[in-house]
């Protein structure tokens, strides 16, 4: 019980995205204003986090625990040289997500010089139901868990292109199911498109999902589906030849 409300403090800065008060940590955790007390104060020990004042904060320590994920998940592992290839010939930027609840967690990426960053990184999150890595991932899920999934998150229209109806999504990743690809067009940001397909291992086994992310003064869908999707397909068999 102690180590998991201690993870579940680590977690809550990330949603407040910088340094927090206690108080603030126990409504975001739901955790009593004692028992997150407690945790900050082993964490602040151990040196994972540090007090200032009434603001606690993680310190750079904590970057062990996302290292350690990394240096020991094969995904993460053999993914950074392949997408560096498939951002090199693209020339847009790629990223490798994984399915955590009702978020894709991106844990490796690369991006090419002419292309823009997006403000994405390791570790970063996005919303299962209007990305395109997340409707590739929800495509591969039992019908009953992702209407679980759909119907216990809040799908908020992040641009006014954001498809939140629970009926269109579902019917969205119906057709990612089917033509085995999913396009995300200006519905989490206005200028962003970006195209997924499913990363398999050599047995066929879903680890993950690919995608290249494009400005929309660069191409429009046509030119994704046309221009990206062969060199997706070649990043794919990559993968599926050293997992």
């Amino acid at each position: 019980m102690g180590l998991e409300k201690g993870l579940s403090v680590i977690e809550a800065f990330g949603q407040v995205r910088g340094p927090a008060t206690l108080t603030r940590l126990a409504e975001i955790t739901g955790h009593s204003k004692a028992s997150v007390r407690r945790s900050l104060l082993t964490l602040c020990r151990l040196g994972y986090a540090v007090q200032d004042g009434r603001d606690f904060q993680l310190a750079a320590r904590s970057l062990r625990l996302g290292h350690a994920f990394v240096a020991s998940d094969p995904l993460s592992r053999v993914a950074q040289p392949i997408l560096e290839m498939t951002a090199e010939r693209t020339r847009e930027s790629a990223s490798v997500a994984v399915l955590d609840a009702q978020d894709v967690v991106f844990v490796a990426r690369a991006t090419h010089r002419t292309s823009l960053s997006w403000g994405l990184g390791i570790g970063a999150r996005l919303p299962a139901y209007c990305s395109a890595t997340g409707r590739v991932l929800l495509s591969e899920q039992p019908r009953e868990y992702v209407e679980f999934i759909l119907n216990r998150m809040s799908r908020p229209a992040l641009t006014p292109h954001t498809r939140t109806g629970l009926a269109e999504i579902l019917d969205q990743i119906d057709q990612v199911h089917a033509r085995g690809w999913a396009v995300c067009d200006e519905e989490l940001e206005i200028g962003l498109r970006s195209i997924a397909v499913p990363i398999r291992t050599g047995r066929g086994e879903l680890v993950g999902a690919l995608s290249l992310s494009v400005a929309t003064s660069r191409m429009d869908l046509p030119q994704i589906v046309e221009q990206l999707l062969p060199e997706m397909e070649l990043a794919r068999r990559s993968f599926a030849s050293v997992l």
